[in-house]
């Protein structure tokens, strides 16, 4: 039986050495590691060879490390890092943008097949499948973090969460059983034997369009051109996705030839470095603590007892309030 609940989960999942490793931060190394099984797996199809996948992998994850703090640096919190610039590359202070994880992935991905000359749509068709899974994971992360929650609400699945008034709705788990159910769409859409592009598309409109209801019981601080900074990224998405569905079809109906792709590459040399700059990349998501910049142990010390300031965690809540009003401001 469902009854509302009080959010008190910790965190953290363990610790050493003052260095604190987070369940948000272990869904980007889960979101990383499905992606490049789901690349192993499938690679004869867009004919890769295991070290390509092992670098395609390597630029997703560092574009979607790069795309999803840079939006929340420059659009986000830029009252704050521009006073405070050494703090910019500190993830371990929090700080990552939905909305620029997936511009940032795409750009990582389409960067490598410009490199590789590797056949652009047909891969990222393959990782819009594991997008949908590793924002799924992300939202799972977030309702952990506790940081993000919706409208007040009396709903019997109403969560308490910390330091926030009355119950609300879980958005981020709305959001979350959002991307899960792509999945078995898009694997359905696969299995139709589409043109190369459209299961990208169809992600990009999906994703956009069924979050755009779910984003209107979120609070947003922010605006961006007079709407809420997530819709107007919600609808500039659609619009792409459209963009990108109606070329698919006309490409589709004019019978462009498709290339034939290379059989894959059975060549094994240079994986052990390879397969070390994935755990590096798997491990230091580890200390990302939340979506947002947080004063860490002001944030969370209630539900983390012993958390104390130190070099990595900066007492940084008083210019984060000043940050944020000045946001407020501009609203």
């Amino acid at each position: 039986m469902f009854g509302p609940f009080v959010h008190n989960i910790d965190p953290i999942i363990f610790s050493i050495s003052g260095i604190h490793f987070w369940w948000y931060g272990l869904s980007f190394t889960l979101g990383f590691l499905n992606a490049h099984l789901f690349l192993r797996r499938n690679r004869e199809s867009v004919g890769l060879s295991l070290p390509a996948v092992y670098d395609l992998t390597l630029f997703l994850a560092i574009g979607i490390l790069v795309g999803g703090r840079s939006l929340v640096v420059i659009n986000n919190e830029w009252d704050f890092y521009r006073e405070h610039l050494l703090l910019i590359p500190s993830i371990w202070v929090g700080g990552f943008a939905t909305h620029g994880l997936i511009f940032g992935g795409a750009a990582g991905v389409i960067i490598f097949c410009l490199i590789y000359r590797a056949p652009v749509r047909r891969i990222l068709d393959l990782l819009a499948i594991s997008a949908a899974i590793i924002l799924g994971f992300g939202r799972i992360g977030n309702f952990i973090d506790g940081q993000i929650f919706g409208s007040l609400t009396d709903v019997a699945w109403g969560v308490k969460f910390p330091n926030v008034e009355g119950f609300r709705h879980p958005v981020v788990l709305y959001d979350g059983l959002k991307n899960f159910l792509l999945v078995p769409f898009l694997l359905w859409v696969r299995s139709r034997g589409v043109p190369p592009g459209r299961i990208t598309a169809l992600f990009v409109i999906f994703y956009a369009l069924l979050r755009i209801p779910i984003d209107l019981l979120r609070e947003y601080p922010i605006s961006m051109w007079g709407l809420p900074t997530g819709q107007t990224l919600n609808l500039i998405m659609v619009f792409i996705g459209i963009i990108l569905f109606s070329v698919n079809i006309y490409r589709a109906r004019s019978r462009q030839a498709v290339a034939l792709l290379p059989k894959a590459d059975d060549n094994r040399a240079g994986l052990g470095w390879r397969r070390i700059a994935l755990a590096v990349c798997c491990v230091v998501p580890l200390v990302i603590p939340s979506d947002a910049t947080r004063d860490i142990p002001a944030t969370y010390g209630d539900r983390h007892p012993g958390l104390k300031h130190s070099w990595m965690y900066p007492p940084i809540a008083e210019d984060l309030k000043k940050s944020a009003s000045a946001a407020a401001e501009d609203k």
